[in-house]
């Protein structure tokens, strides 16, 4: 006789969805669901294995409405142990991590749901708005011309309605960021970027569907400044790979710029997928920079809109084998190797953090590094080798010499991979 398991995947039992209103859902595309999707991670509220014991064909059936976030949570399953004392108590653990007035009756929930598309608006004030084509009901680019808005809105636990909102939408960060957890309310220090979809209905009204948020934090900087720390960021499975968690990252850049008491914008602990994230849009960024370009590599380096940068095209005789063919050394402050106290004040203009501004000026001068140049390349390798040094000094100083000098090339070759990975992603 087979043997029953009574033990589930809590990651596969825990089903969301971001429900919309009948209206709402009549103007989607054919490829558009925004339903039934599944978490990252449930350790943090199911514990470390991720594992439910006592039922079979369990189901934890936990929708929100698209904008306000109202909840709904159902507990289904096949069959369940009767010995109560092993078996976890699916909702009662679940419900600790949510706000207590979810609904449990559906129909009362899609009376919500209803209600709730035409009444919510977001919280906070807007601060970018971007548009995309609507998708056609085939799946395919929409030939009429409309757009799908987007919104970001900044907000803090001073706007009115914010704080009870925010505990609807921080259980994303718990099962979708490894480690996260919740914040403290208390803290007035806390800032929020909330990004929504503006969908227009055949009627011609406007409602609003979330889709991630982001959480910094505001620390003191002397002498009379503030410095954001990114903590958490979040877009939901359904809008992730389309380009919006850019749109918001480089909402938040933005704000750190064009606020005068703000200093820099950092990030905690980035997850290799935000970090990729954060470097495309960063080498974006000054690759549409032609000041900093003209500066860097001297007047050849050419900015395409922000895109891939090129050299002039010139009708002059092609370079014998073995002579370069690249960069002219000395035309820029980008070197190798790179003029310090030139890439210090660009740093502080473009407000961004100090390890990371080393990071991308690291790819940069890769991206224009003629590889037959050897005392350039040469360079170039010390002053990454300087860099990550001192960064892992209290590692390699415990080595001698041989073992220092052998681990600093192989990270060395292992960065500058990476970084050719990222290059890619730009072109």
């Amino acid at each position: 006789m087979a043997t029953v398991d009574w033990t589930a995947d809590a990651n596969e039992a825990l089903t969301l969805s971001l429900v919309r209103a009948e209206e709402d859902k009549q103007v989607l595309g054919s490829e558009e669901t925004y339903e039934e999707f599944h978490p990252t991670f449930t350790y943090p509220i199911y514990g470390e294995d991720e594992k439910i014991y006592g039922y079979q064909d369990l189901v934890i059936d936990l929708r929100f409405a698209s904008g306000s976030l109202a909840q709904y949570l159902s507990v289904r399953y096949a069959q369940k142990l009767d010995a109560s004392t092993t078996v976890d108590n699916v909702e009662g653990i679940l419900k600790e991590f949510i706000p207590s007035d979810y609904d449990t009756d559906e129909a009362a929930f899609f009376t919500r749901v209803r209600e709730d598309a035409v009444s919510f608006k977001p919280i906070g004030s807007v601060i970018n708005t971007y548009t995309r084509p609507v998708p056609s009901t085939s799946g395919s680019r929409s030939a009429t011309g409309e757009v799908v808005e987007y919104e970001v809105y900044h907000a803090t636990w001073n706007d009115p309605g914010f704080r009870e909102y925010h505990r609807r939408m921080q259980i994303f960060i718990l099962l979708y960021i490894e480690a996260g957890s919740y914040i403290n309310e208390d803290d007035d220090a806390w800032q929020f970027f909330v990004l929504y979809e503006k969908r227009k209905r055949q009627n011609g009204t406007k409602t609003y569907h979330f889709i991630g948020y982001s959480s910094v934090y505001k620390f003191y900087c002397f002498p009379e400044k503030h410095r954001l720390r990114l903590s958490q960021f979040v877009i939901v499975p359904p809008y992730q790979h389309q380009g919006h968690g850019s749109e918001l990252y480089k909402t938040i850049y933005n704000y750190t710029l064009i606020t005068p008491l703000i200093s820099e914008l950092t990030v905690e602990d980035p997850a290799e997928a935000f970090e990729d994230l954060r470097d495309r849009n960063d080498l974006r960024m000054l690759l549409a920079n032609e000041n900093f370009m003209k500066e860097g590599f001297g007047n050849e380096a050419v900015s395409h809109g922000g895109g891939k940068v090129r050299k002039r095209k010139t009708r002059a005789r092609a370079n014998p084998m073995g002579a370069s063919s690249g960069m002219v050394k000395g035309t820029g402050k980008m070197g190798p190797p790179i003029d310090k106290a030139w890439a210090e004040t660009f740093r502080t203009q473009l407000k961004v953090a100090g390890r990371q501004w080393q990071r991308l000026m690291e790819m940069l001068i890769l991206m224009h590094l003629n590889p037959t140049d050897t005392q350039a390349v040469r360079a170039y390798r010390l002053q990454v080798k300087e860099r990550l040094y001192r960064f892992n000094f209290e590692i390699l100083a415990q080595l001698d010499k041989e073992e220092r000098l052998e681990k600093l090339e192989e990270t060395f070759q292992s960065l500058r991979e990476d970084y050719l990975r990222i290059l890619e992603m730009i072109k």
